[in-house]
């Protein structure tokens, strides 16, 4: 797949995305956590965080919607951006940063966070195809390796709130 044809994927997507991360947030994540996502090969109950990060070039505060998945009491996302022949902007702005911050349903964290390798890499990666069926299908799209970012909070902090944002990064 190359950037254009993941483009157009989310292009088709913006709206639901926009939508998903406005009704998330304004609820304090009473709503949004679980969405149904066999529309896009998922299965029905699939679980969404939201990340709260830095823009590394404009340092504006940013919040994306993203899927995820709990192994092992860690959580982990994907850097998928659709198959996609490069990183998305979330990640590339998280590698920049020392902890995470995240929200699941209605409660938020400040966390660490690292990317797994080896064989450990293999064990998550399989199970968040199993949970995320289109992960498979987005990474035999490109040549470039899926990042999985793998996070652990350490102190819960308060729900995100819409009016923090001072922008929007879509996947």
């Amino acid at each position: 797949m190359s950037d254009e044809s993941s483009a157009e994927i989310r292009e088709s997507r913006k709206d639901w995305v926009s939508e998903h991360r406005e009704m998330y947030l304004k609820s304090g994540g009473v709503e949004g956590h679980i969405q149904d996502l066999t529309p896009v090969n998922g299965h029905d109950f699939g679980t969404h965080l939201l990340l709260k990060y830095r823009g590394r070039k404009t340092g504006r505060t940013l919040i994306t919607p993203l899927s995820y998945a709990d192994i092992g009491g860690e959580v982990v996302i994907c850097a998928s951006k659709g198959g996609a022949d490069t990183h998305p902007t979330w990640y590339l702005n998280l590698v920049e940063q020392d902890e995470v911050h995240y929200q699941i349903a209605t409660q938020a964290f400040r966390g660490t966070w690292r990317e797994p390798e080896g064989a450990e890499r293999q064990k998550i990666w399989d199970f968040m195809v199993d949970c995320f069926p289109f992960y498979a299908d987005y990474q035999k799209s490109t040549d470039r390796i899926i990042p999985l970012v793998v996070m652990k909070g350490v102190e819960e902090i308060p729900v995100f709130k819409f009016e923090e944002a001072e922008g929007w990064r879509d996947i």
